[in-house]
């Protein structure tokens, strides 16, 4: 635990070197933050949820016995910990828009056994974000078992298409350098899992046809 601590600490002290904004990403810093990052559910692979479970600092309500965690059976295939990539977005200023946060680097993978979904910790640049002022930021996953998807910019379209797993920890409020409590810069990260959005069903989008055929006829064009 001292080994981790000095290494968070080393790496909070190179970010105040530099004019861009870097963090510590990390989602375990013991009294701090505790946070995990699970697999679909099983027997229900559209169901995401948000929130800390009773394990997980600060302690939450979220029930997460069902869910399997990122890394916890092997290194390879679909949510296997060097298969699923994690990177943190973020936008300067408190409360902004989930549209206006920019991708940080690098990207990162997971660990696995006990340190099963966490991430393996990296330190975030923001190109957008200044030293000691505050932020939005927002942690997002996915699978890329299929090595199609290797940024977040191609998984999040291949997700809304319904094509592969991801999911997001919701926005939350950071300071970077608050040198008082260096480690509390993901304080507010919340546990979340992977999931799938289905696809639009045949009959949904008959519906849609319809309503684009009855628009046409009752609708006359611009002139």
């Amino acid at each position: 635990m001292k080994m981790i601590l000095a290494v968070l600490v080393a790496l909070s002290g190179i970010a105040s070197a530099t004019g861009q904004g870097q963090l510590t990403f990390y989602n375990h810093v013991p009294g701090v933050v505790d946070t995990r990052v699970y697999a679909p559910l099983t027997s229900n692979p559209y169901l995401h949820q948000i929130g800390n479970g009773p394990s997980d600092t600060p302690a939450g309500t979220t029930d997460w016995s069902s869910f399997t965690k990122i890394g916890t059976d092997t290194t390879g295939g679909p949510f296997g910990a060097t298969n699923t990539l994690g990177q943190l977005l973020g936008a300067p200023g408190t409360d902004q828009a989930e549209s206006s946060l920019q991708l940080s680097f690098p990207i990162t993978t997971f660990r696995t056994g006990i340190a099963a979904g966490l991430v393996a910790g990296v330190t975030a640049t923001f190109n957008n974000i200044s030293w000691q002022s505050a932020a939005t930021m927002e942690m997002v996953a996915w699978d890329n078992s299929s090595g199609l998807y290797p940024t977040w910019t191609q998984a999040s379209i291949a997700w809304d298409e319904g094509i592969i797993a991801a999911g997001k920890s919701g926005t939350f409020n950071i300071v970077f350098g608050n040198f008082a409590q260096p480690l509390e810069v993901l304080a507010g990260l919340q546990s979340f899992n992977l999931y799938y959005i289905p696809e639009p069903s045949p009959l949904w989008l008959a519906g849609l046809g319809i309503a684009v055929s009855l628009f046409r006829r009752f609708v006359p064009p611009a002139r």
